[in-house]
């Protein structure tokens, strides 16, 4: 039974960062969806531009309509994959805005989560991002993060025409896949002992 959990296809709800129709991210992700596509459920987050400023006063149980679905499908998710560029050196305000609605409901937390930063260079808006997701307790580890500068010289027409960048990427899904199914185990695990607990 423990090996079939593990084994089952899993659910990824993915977050872009640019909302520009066919940009160089989402071209990135419609490369992972078809390379992954036996082993991962991939679904993309299509409402990131209708959620509002985030405001403490509306901060609720009861949030504006598209925050609610956004913490709903990261709720429901087994992981998550953020794949974004670097806007004036720092993470996009859409992105940054519809996470900042996200650290009071605590969806992020302890969730299994890899970062793509894909961009001309990237690094700042990586790191800043990369500090964020920690404070909110992604359960994000090293080699689930990804930093590719350069991006349009590698990714093109819905595929990674860099093998090295192809391998790059190949590793991170593997890790998040990894994260994924040790968060499986101890779910499973606790649940055993919680009945074993119960039918004594």
């Amino acid at each position: 039974m423990q090996v079939t959990i593990i084994n089952m296809r899993k659910n990824v709800l993915v977050i872009c960062g640019s909302p520009r129709r066919n940009s160089t991210n989402e071209n990135l992700i419609n490369a992972i969806a078809d390379l992954f596509s036996d082993v991962l459920n991939i679904k993309i987050f299509q409402r990131l531009a209708d959620i509002p400023h985030f405001n403490p006063d509306l901060d609720t149980d009861d949030p504006p309509d598209a925050v609610a679905d956004f913490r709903m499908q990261l709720h429901e998710v087994d992981g998550i994959l953020i794949c974004t560029p670097e806007y004036a050196m720092g993470v996009p305000g859409t992105l940054k805005n519809a996470i900042d609605w996200t650290v009071s409901s605590m969806e992020f937390s302890h969730k299994p989560v890899a970062l793509i930063t894909a961009s001309l260079a990237g690094h700042k808006g990586h790191l800043s991002l990369m500090e964020t997701l920690k404070v909110i307790e992604a359960d994000i580890p090293d080699s689930s993060r990804l930093l590719i500068s350069f991006a349009k010289t590698k990714i093109g027409d819905n595929k990674i025409i860099n093998v090295e960048t192809l391998a790059q990427v190949i590793k991170l899904i593997d890790s998040l896949m990894l994260t994924i199914g040790n968060k499986t185990k101890r779910r499973f695990k606790a649940n055993k002992e919680t009945n074993e607990i119960s039918s004594r």
